[in-house]
């Protein structure tokens, strides 16, 4: 694939969380298209192939690396994994989630627990893992991927909303721990992007999406890949702790 915005990030490595599918392989194919060797994670490995064929198909270097990023052991282990194989971790996109939608007085248990655990513990587990080998090399980039819905809520999906609202207060926080080693961290917030998530809910209640959304259109996940690939960059050194709505005015 070809970038749409001019980035280097030869010799760099990254790590890009839930990158089977959706945003996240958009982005883990960005990162690489700009010359980052990436690991790809997610659940089950073998979910990665097309992620990684694709990424390889053109000459850019990815591994697959299966990882639950709810366990604290697994996260640490893949992170080490990482810097054994490449000696460095310059970028972390903590990517990973899932809805599980319903309106509070019939949201179950498990729907609030399942979702909090991958979006938000998931979120924080990589980066405690990352922050410390990126606080020796005095060099990092963390780009969470929050939501809109993390800043102006959603009927149906108070347990998703929580959870990236707690990412957005998450990057805030850590962005100011980690700034004195020069390791910044910011949150992309897409609102309403055209993938598998979003099909599901249907094209009538797709249709009223792009009433309300001033540009008068779904965005695209390469809209979110951009976003993401200039905060990875150099140009993005003097950002920090900012969260950045990709929603086409919908927060407006």
């Amino acid at each position: 694939m070809t970038n749409r915005i001019n980035c280097d990030l030869g010799g760099q490595t990254a790590i890009v969380t839930g990158a089977a599918r959706g945003l996240g392989r958009c982005i883990a194919q960005s990162l690489a298209a700009a010359g980052a060797q990436v690991a790809c994670v997610d659940v089950n490995a073998e979910s990665l192939t097309d992620t990684v064929a694709a990424i390889s198909g053109v000459g850019g270097t990815a591994v697959s690396m299966a990882c639950d990023v709810t366990d604290a052991g697994g996260v640490a282990e893949t992170v080490a994994d990482v810097l054994k194989r490449w000696g460095k971790l310059d970028i972390l996109v903590n990517n990973a989630g899932i809805t599980r939608d319903n309106v509070i007085v019939r949201m179950k248990d498990e729907q609030w627990d399942a979702v909090i655990n991958i979006n938000l513990r998931g979120t924080f587990l990589f980066t405690r893992a990352a922050a410390k080998p990126m606080m020796k090399a005095r060099r990092g980039r963390i780009i969470n991927v929050a939501s809109v819905s993390g800043l102006m809520g959603n009927p149906g999906q108070a347990n998703y909303s929580a959870s990236k609202a707690g990412v957005i207060g998450l990057t805030r926080t850590v962005a100011r721990e980690l700034a004195g080693r020069n390791v910044t961290v910011n949150a992309v917030a897409p609102g309403f992007i055209a993938t598998d998530m979003t099909t599901a809910l249907g094209e009538e209640i797709l249709e009223q999406v792009r009433k309300e959304i001033p540009l008068g259109r779904l965005g695209d996940p390469q809209d979110v890949a951009d976003a993401v690939l200039f905060l990875a960059s150099e140009a993005a050194s003097f950002i920090t702790g900012h969260v950045l709505a990709i929603d086409g005015g919908l927060t407006v």
